[in-house]
């Protein structure tokens, strides 16, 4: 079992920058695949960014690329989201996710531990 804890979140203006941060509890963490997903008011929750246990690959959303980076520190079992050039669309809450496995997929239903998550609102 491992429990994700969120964090960075908060209201920032278009073009800013904030940079999540994921704490994972469990001797596990560096087995799994981590993700971030997030959702809209009135949307579903979609993908944002993967990466693999070894950090070795990683996937982004078109919506992000170029944009959003997401690393991990297995030694701190944390995975983190930096998000840089902030735009309204952003704004959704934001949710940490650990994968079955050690590679990282773009599918929900490939991750077993979900966070609370954090909300990310960007003002105009």
């Amino acid at each position: 079992q491992v429990q994700l804890v969120e964090s960075g979140g908060g209201l920032v203006q278009a073009g800013d920058s904030l940079r999540l941060s994921c704490a994972a509890s469990g001797r596990t963490f560096r087995n799994y695949a981590m993700g971030w997903f997030r959702q809209a008011p009135g949307k579903e929750r979609e993908f944002v960014a993967a990466i693999a246990w070894n950090a070795a690959t990683t996937g982004y959303a078109e919506s992000v690329k170029g944009r959003f980076t997401i690393s991990r520190d297995n030694a701190k079992n944390t995975v983190y989201l930096q998000m840089n050039s902030l735009k309204p669309e952003d704004t959704a809450i934001y949710y940490c996710a650990g994968a079955a496995g050690s590679k990282w997929s773009a599918s929900q239903s490939a991750y077993l531990f979900w966070g609370q998550g954090t909300q990310v609102t960007v003002s105009s």
